[in-house]
């Protein structure tokens, strides 16, 4: 069965989960080629126990457009994780974690499912851009950021703090490092 490459968005209300809430998230689901599969987007609505995080609503306040697009029709995270895993189970392949930052994106995503769905189907696993980029680069972690990147590596998507904006756009960039290495 193939892999297929979710790369995956997160905006929350603070640097971790339960203390804080994941504001939205969506998954661009990519086979290797950069074909996409599909996408899953959702808006959540707060956990009644978390309050935003002073430095991560400041930083929202500066960001008016992606606020209102990740509050607009906020759904129940008991019925959007479980219509989650059955999206990802759904795939035409075994779903593989892709995020930028992996360790954020992913530490949110994986608390929900466990939460919210009781199972993750990307089981503990999750990879990070950043880390391949490295690997790729031969750079020091540090180095391998995307200014230091090809810019062919890039396509012309837009980074809105949209959670499918930036995971339409961060799965692209993916795919097209992944070609880049396995063409050397």
């Amino acid at each position: 069965m193939a892999e297929i490459y979710v790369s995956t968005d997160v905006e929350a209300d603070g640097p971790i989960p339960g203390p804080h809430s994941m504001l939205s998230f969506a998954s661009a689901a990519y086979l290797a080629d950069k074909t996409l599969v599909g996408t899953f987007e959702a808006n959540l609505t707060l956990l009644p126990e978390a309050v935003g995080d002073p430095r991560t609503m400041a930083w929202w306040e500066t960001q008016p457009e992606a606020w209102a697009a990740c509050r607009k029709d906020p759904g129940d995270p008991q019925e959007v994780m479980p219509r989650y895993v059955r999206w990802l189970k759904g795939l035409p392949g075994r779903p593989v974690f892709v995020g930028y930052p992996a360790a954020y994106d992913f530490l949110f995503v994986y608390w929900y499912l466990i939460r919210f769905a009781g199972e993750s189907p990307f089981s503990h696993s999750a990879l990070d851009i950043k880390t391949y980029a490295m690997a790729v680069l031969g750079k020091e972690y540090r180095e391998s950021v995307k200014r230091n990147m090809p810019r062919s590596w890039f396509d012309d998507l837009p980074h809105t703090h949209v959670a499918l904006d930036d995971a339409l756009g961060q799965g692209a960039l993916f795919c097209n490092m992944l070609a880049h290495a396995r063409q050397s």
